[in-house]
């Protein structure tokens, strides 16, 4: 029992690295600091739309390239960056009914730069954001996806997911 929580531990500490958004500037997302995960862990309860739904809604505006539920000004959304051709844009899901409350063109700045890093990921991945959160739920049960960033670790593409169990938060590295 002992040597399983020491490789869970070893596992998580391998695993808890920074995301492409963040390497890039990118705004503050779930994992800034305890004081703002605690805040985000009290607003996601009772919240039924998952990462996974929010990503599948943002389809219709683009191809989802990152995804998360953060804290604007006090407020909980949803926000889903896609991609379309050259464009890129913010998908904002209404958490409480899965559809798209507001698309917002990215034109510059940090966000544009991490959306630009995010679709080259995406370009060569063979499976979904949506996959990759849904994978990671099932292999952790109990915790929800709230953050999904796709990035490349050499020749690989993999994604970065954030998952939260109460103020617990884990990070773990899917596929694509």
């Amino acid at each position: 029992m002992r040597t399983s929580w020491m490789m869970v531990g070893l596992i998580s500490m391998v695993t808890l690295q920074p995301t492409m958004a963040e390497q890039a500037g990118a705004a503050t997302s779930a994992t800034a600091s305890s004081d703002e995960a605690g805040a985000l862990a009290v607003a996601l309860k009772g919240v039924k739309v998952s990462l996974a739904r929010g990503l599948a809604a943002s389809k219709p505006q683009g191809m989802p390239i990152s995804g998360k539920f953060e804290l604007g000004e006090g407020k909980l959304q949803l926000s889903i960056y896609t991609s379309k051709g050259d464009d890129y844009f913010e998908v904002v899901v209404d958490y409480k009914t899965g559809k798209v409350a507001k698309v917002e063109p990215i034109t510059g700045g940090d966000d544009l730069a991490a959306a630009k890093q995010q679709a080259t990921a995406m370009a060569k991945a063979k499976l979904t954001l949506q996959l990759a959160v849904e994978r990671a739920e099932l292999a952790h049960a109990g915790y929800r996806a709230v953050s999904v960033v796709p990035q490349i670790n050499g020749d690989k593409v993999t994604a970065t997911v954030e998952m939260m169990k109460g103020r617990a938060s884990i990070k773990v590295d899917e596929p694509l």
